[in-house]
């Protein structure tokens, strides 16, 4: 017999809906910061509180081998790599960003490091890439479990023949986000990624990139409500539209297909008109000046080697938002 005096049986037990169930009834946007961690973007500018990182290790020798079999421009120095990505994170919390690390098992893929390509953030938690290159696959792995550990919430791994790279993603605005489509992200991947969003009342907006480009992040960055910083020539030109029809000042800065300019346009934006860049770059950082940017630096000379930088090393995790 039971407490009630009765026979035991399910029926009307709290486990079967009875008086003593509980029903579930926020929702999972009214979750974050409860249940799950408090995380999530809806702009590009806002100030920047978390970013997810990870710090080169032995993985970086294979460069010295051939650096073209895993897509970097030269050898790097794995020492000297360290010790600027090492100082790179001193600036970010300099900044008053928090900073956590993928730490995957070992060995790794060499280009674990480009953490800005393995995941996006939106409003409501992370959308895992998959990168295009074999060289790359599997990267993605370690940075799910990492978010998972930190309580993020895995919104959609991508499948069938999608690929995707979360520098390709652009936010605009808190309901519209913008992808390129090119070298890393295809259409199944964009089909897969809007419908996500569009259960957001988000709209995804795609746009075709130049043949023998990287990323978007190479062509787009957003530093305040009202600015944006554009490749001449190379970004699209319904993004510089839209970016015009939605209240932007579009910036043009005299960049040229030249290293010292693909480093200067990847950087992160740390708030608004507020931006972590490559340092060594007085005309590049001028001109940023000169639009009311205020610039923090930091050495990447060694990192640059690997064909990425201050922007596709950092994986965003949190800004302010809106809601």
């Amino acid at each position: 017999m039971n407490s009630n005096g009765k026979p035991p049986g399910s029926f009307g037990t709290a486990a079967y809906g009875g008086d003593n169930w509980s029903q579930r009834n926020a929702s999972h946007a009214e979750e974050i910061g409860h249940i799950w961690a408090q995380c999530g973007i809806d702009s590009e500018w806002r100030n920047l509180q978390s970013v997810l990182l990870h710090s080169p290790g032995e993985e970086l020798n294979a460069s010295q081998d051939d650096h073209e079999s895993v897509q970097m421009l030269d050898a790097v120095d794995l020492v000297k790599a360290r010790e600027e990505h090492a100082a790179m994170v001193d600036a970010f919390r300099a900044a008053k960003v928090e900073v956590h690390f993928v730490e995957p098992d070992l060995p790794c893929q060499p280009n674990q490091m480009f953490c800005a390509d393995l995941f996006v953030m939106t409003p409501q938690g992370a959308i895992l890439a998959r990168p295009a290159s074999t060289v790359r696959a599997g990267e993605e792995r370690w940075v799910a479990r990492k978010l998972a550990a930190l309580g993020i919430p895995l919104l959609a791994t991508l499948t069938g023949n999608a690929c995707f790279e979360g520098a390709d993603l652009m936010w605009i605005d808190e309901t519209t986000a913008m992808i390129g489509r090119g070298l890393r992200t295809n259409d199944e991947a964009i089909s897969q990624i809007g419908a996500l969003l569009a259960r957001m009342n988000i709209e995804l907006i795609d746009v075709d990139m130049p043949f023998g480009t990287m990323h978007f992040m190479g062509m787009l960055r957003i530093v305040d409500r009202d600015l944006a910083i554009c490749w001449p020539r190379r970004t699209p030109h319904r993004t510089v539209r839209l970016l015009q029809e939605r209240g932007y000042t579009v910036k043009f800065p005299d960049f040229v297909d030249d290293q010292q300019s693909h480093r200067g346009i990847n950087f992160v934006t740390v708030g608004p008109r507020r931006i972590l860049m490559v340092s060594g770059l007085p005309e590049i950082q001028s001109t940023f000046e000169s639009f009311g940017i205020e610039c923090l630096t930091c050495v990447t000379d060694e990192l640059s080697r690997a064909a990425g930088n201050v922007g596709c090393l950092t994986g965003i995790l949190q800004r302010e938002q809106t809601g």
